[in-house]
């Protein structure tokens, strides 16, 4: 009969087999996700750039419009974050990594007497911001997995009221995504916008060679710039949600077969102490049997025999597991 130790070392092995078949079909699903969410950046990327350089082509055009969204400060007393962080946790320190970057972030805006507001995008980001008592203007939930276009308008707009209304800087953090094995935090300028980018597209479209189209505008291209700076703004956050939701699915493969090729290293451990409890048992139970033999076999006399097969039947029990 198995030991205490053994039965015990059983069910653990039994456990970590149940984990490792979840946590592998976890790893197979984030995989599979990724292809998508990859699929989705590069679909979003040539509105952006459509919408850059449209918008190069009006200030070209004398559309230098006194826009709030291309008004640089005199001053900054107040920074606002948009925050892009996960609904779901089991993904490494993917949340941890820009969670914790932007309240250093903060810190150092506080250092330097500068407040600040948030507006958070992500289940895990709320959580941590209410438990540690920060200001949170605003937080959304339940997209952070498949992003879409009227989920960014709803956080765009967040930011846009408190860049109108006592935020004279807004900055962006999420994670930006390279590749499957690489992925950075990153906290860059999201309001104003960066009149430099424009003058970028339109210097990238003016020496992509071919022939350049004269363009008449109405109404005047001032007005047209006034619509398209918020559309503008909405693509590149747009933009950022599909990168940090590309890095957390990648963030959460790498998590799940880490998790997957520990739990397979565990149960080859425990099963290798489980098979020398199991022989250490097997070892003391024939000891004290031969042991028993001999004291009889000194009293029977003629009863040697018999013991001699009893001995080798029980053996041959012990190693059949019985």
């Amino acid at each position: 009969m198995a030991s205490g130790q053994e039965r015990i070392l059983r069910r653990r092995i039994r456990s970590i087999d149940a984990t490792k078949k979840i946590t592998r079909a976890m790893e197979l699903i984030a995989a599979s996700r990724i292809v998508r969410a990859q699929a989705r950046v590069r679909a979003a990327r040539p509105y952006s750039d459509k919408v850059t350089a449209v918008i190069a082509n009006l200030a070209s055009a004398g559309g230098e419009a006194d826009h709030p969204l291309l008004r640089e400060p005199a001053e900054v007393s107040k920074v606002a974050y948009v925050v892009i962080a996960a609904d779901r946790g089991l993904c490494g320190g993917y949340n941890n990594n820009v969670l914790r970057a932007t309240e250093r972030a903060i810190a150092a805006d506080a250092a330097e007497g500068r407040d600040y507001e948030l507006v958070l995008s992500g289940r895990k980001a709320l959580g941590y911001f209410r438990f540690r008592n920060f200001r949170i203007a605003a937080g959304f939930e339940g997209f952070s997995d498949q992003p879409s276009y009227a989920d960014a308008q709803q956080v765009a707009v967040a930011a846009t009221e408190l860049f109108e209304n006592g935020c004279q800087r807004v900055m962006l953090a999420y994670t930006q995504f390279h590749s499957m094995g690489n992925q950075s935090v990153a906290i860059v300028p999201f309001m104003p916008l960066d009149a430099g980018e424009f003058d970028d597209a339109d210097d990238t479209a003016g020496s992509a060679g071919g022939p350049e189209g004269g363009y008449e505008f109405e109404p005047e291209p001032a007005a047209i710039l006034e619509r398209l700076l918020p559309r503008y703004a909405e693509a590149r956050l747009y933009s950022a949600l599909l990168e940090a939701s590309a890095s957390e699915h990648a963030a959460r493969q790498r998590a799940m077969k880490a998790a997957t090729d520990n739990a397979e290293e565990l149960k080859t451990n425990l099963t290798r102490v489980m098979n020398r409890a199991r022989q250490d048992a097997i070892t003391t139970e024939i000891m004290e049997i031969v042991g028993g033999a001999e004291a009889l076999a000194q009293t029977a006399g003629g009863e040697v025999d018999l013991l001699s097969d009893t001995i080798e039947a029980r053996t041959a029990d012990l190693f059949r597991g019985r």
